[in-house]
């Protein structure tokens, strides 16, 4: 499937948004009953597993000149969602969640500075002055004025760059290679890197319950397992990047990196919906920053030049 319009990529990646803001608290309440490496291979392996009938439906060839060539940077592309998922993960057990909402949010304005460093993109005034506005935005509505930096806070900053970089990257490898195969290989990527994990970490494949262990049916089948893993796996994962891909054949680093601050949004508002919890004026000022942030970056100078109109 390839996407040809801008505006069907922008509500792609929004969904794609809404998904990640979505998962956060059910990814949280599993993670009390199962070890982040042995979830994070089995939610990328069913991720990359649920690809394969897309790959078969697309009828897309693979070149054997571009063989090694994706195996290579696929690998690259699951090594730093691998680094980013368990620098965000560790981190969460040294640092607040508000903190790390906030780190891992500053991937986003991110893509632009390190896209301006490492391949000399240019940055206009509008784009500049969106990631402005979004930064500030996501500082108010993830943390306020609570934030102080700690180790955590250190590797949630580790994850940041890693998802910065896995954009910047995945808007270069589309360009050449095939949007699904790329998709597939970086999942199972992650998946064989998070398998490796499991075996070496000292941490136990499954948690211990009242000094029992847990067997590995009464973990992966618990329904809050079960439901973090099919939701996280298939839509959080594998429709989501593959996403993120096939929107970057057509859409720029910069603005899928802002769409995706409304991540925060979505996730204080199934936050409200479910837990009852509020906002707050900050906070609502801080979703606004964000949107208006989205909003000069897509409109450019037209947005400023009426505002100024006006």
């Amino acid at each position: 499937m390839i996407i040809r319009s801008q505006r069907t990529a922008t509500f792609m990646l929004i969904f794609v948004a809404f998904v990640w803001g979505a998962e956060f608290t059910l990814i949280d309440l599993a993670m009390e009953i199962i070890p982040v490496h042995t979830f994070n291979a089995v939610r990328f392996t069913l991720a990359g597993l649920a690809l394969i009938p897309l790959l078969i439906l697309s009828s897309e060839k693979i070149p054997k000149e571009l063989i090694r060539p994706l195996l290579l940077k696929g690998s690259v592309l699951g090594l730093l969602l691998f680094i980013a998922f368990y620098a965000q993960t560790a981190g969460l057990k040294f640092t607040t969640v508000s903190n790390a909402g906030f780190i891992t949010g500053l991937a986003s304005p991110l893509v632009p500075i390190l896209g301006l460093l490492l391949f000399r993109t240019k940055i206009s005034i509008p784009i500049f002055l969106g990631v402005i506005f979004a930064t500030v935005g996501l500082y108010l509505l993830t943390v306020g004025d609570k934030l102080t930096f700690n180790r955590g806070d250190s590797l949630v900053l580790v994850c940041a760059f890693a998802f910065a970089v896995h954009m910047l990257l995945t808007g270069r490898f589309v360009s050449t290679l095939p949007v699904i195969p790329l998709t597939i290989v970086q999942l199972f990527a992650v998946g064989i890197y998070s398998t490796v994990s499991t075996v070496i970490s000292p941490e136990p494949a499954f948690y211990l319950m009242e000094n029992q262990p847990l067997s590995w049916q009464e973990s992966l089948f618990s329904p809050i397992v079960l439901s973090a893993i099919l939701i996280a796996g298939i839509l959080g994962t594998a429709y989501a990047y593959w996403a993120q891909s096939a929107c970057q054949k057509i859409l720029p680093d910069y603005k899928v990196a802002l769409i995706f601050t409304l991540e925060p949004i979505f996730a204080c508002l199934t936050a409200a919906i479910f837990l009852n919890e509020t906002l707050g004026i900050i906070g609502l000022i801080g979703a606004a920053c964000i949107l208006l942030g989205i909003l000069i970056a897509e409109t450019g100078n037209k947005f400023l030049f009426r505002s100024t109109l006006s």
